[in-house]
């Protein structure tokens, strides 16, 4: 079935954005530091693909699986992919990431404009009571059902034996996911970029931010954060922001580094 016109309107407008290096996040130029040869990478809450199509073009060898929960957002990577020519390089798979394999809600706020938010989409067990988020005004929501993977199984099925990169950004659910990759964590050291929401992982899921840097903690990685036009070392979370991304990397994997910025960092 030929996507519809919605799908293709926001299709055009990633593709569009992609082609111009446009409306990409500060944190987008340090993939250069991180990724070279022919990494397998897993971008978990893929959305338009914006961030896979970066990694195709700072690793051309690159073996990229992306995951997107939305039925509508599923459409719109596939089509994106399938514009930029890289579908036989990133592999597009409807499913959210959590601790344990199954089927939840996807639940997408409708803001007060009346469109609908699905930047802000996260999965849930049932749908919750009131606004769809305790950060965001909202007039009610849309509920999907929604299959689950974990990361771990996944790996297992595909015969994924090594993981180098994992892209997060699921709204809260970044501990479970986690919590549902510790396999690969603990085999293959990978780098990440995560965005930690605090205040929908204490409200939404029963976790916490400190909860998530244990997790890489425990493992004897370093944290960092861009800061304006550098990056900076830390060790805990940039306060009073309600959300933020952050790269983790192992001191095992440091000397492998492209020459760059982390490569420096790390070996300081």
């Amino acid at each position: 079935m030929a996507p519809s016109f919605r799908v293709l309107a926001h299709a055009f407008r990633a593709w569009r954005r992609n082609l111009r290096w446009a409306k990409h996040e500060p944190e987008t130029p340090y993939l250069a530091d991180l990724l070279s040869d022919a990494p397998v990478c897993l971008h978990v809450g893929a959305s338009d693909g914006r961030h896979s199509y970066v990694m195709t073009k700072v690793a051309p060898k690159a073996t990229i699986y992306a995951f997107e929960p939305s039925a509508f957002a599923f459409e719109v990577l596939r089509t994106c992919l399938a514009w930029h020519r890289i579908k036989g390089q990133v592999t597009a798979v409807h499913a959210a990431v959590a601790d344990k394999p199954g089927e939840l809600l996807l639940v997408t706020p409708r803001k007060t404009s009346g469109r609908m938010g699905r930047a802000y989409a996260y999965v849930a067990e049932t749908a919750p009571n009131g606004q769809a988020r305790p950060d965001l005004d909202d007039q009610g929501m849309e509920l999907q059902p929604t299959p689950v993977i974990t990361l771990d199984g996944f790996c297992r099925e595909r015969g994924v034996s090594q993981v180098d990169f994992i892209r997060m950004d699921i709204e809260g659910a970044e501990q479970k996911a986690l919590e549902g990759a510790l396999e690969v964590l603990d085999r293959d050291r990978p780098h990440v970029l995560l965005e930690i929401h605090p205040v929908m992982l204490l409200a939404r899921f029963g976790g916490s931010g400190e909860a998530v840097l244990e997790i890489f903690r425990t493992r004897g990685y370093r944290m960092f954060a861009v800061a304006g036009d550098r990056l900076e070392e830390r060790t805990t979370l940039v306060e009073g922001v309600p959300w933020k991304d952050y790269f983790f990397i192992h001191p095992s994997r440091a000397a492998r580094l492209p020459d760059g910025v982390f490569k420096a960092r790390m070996a300081a």
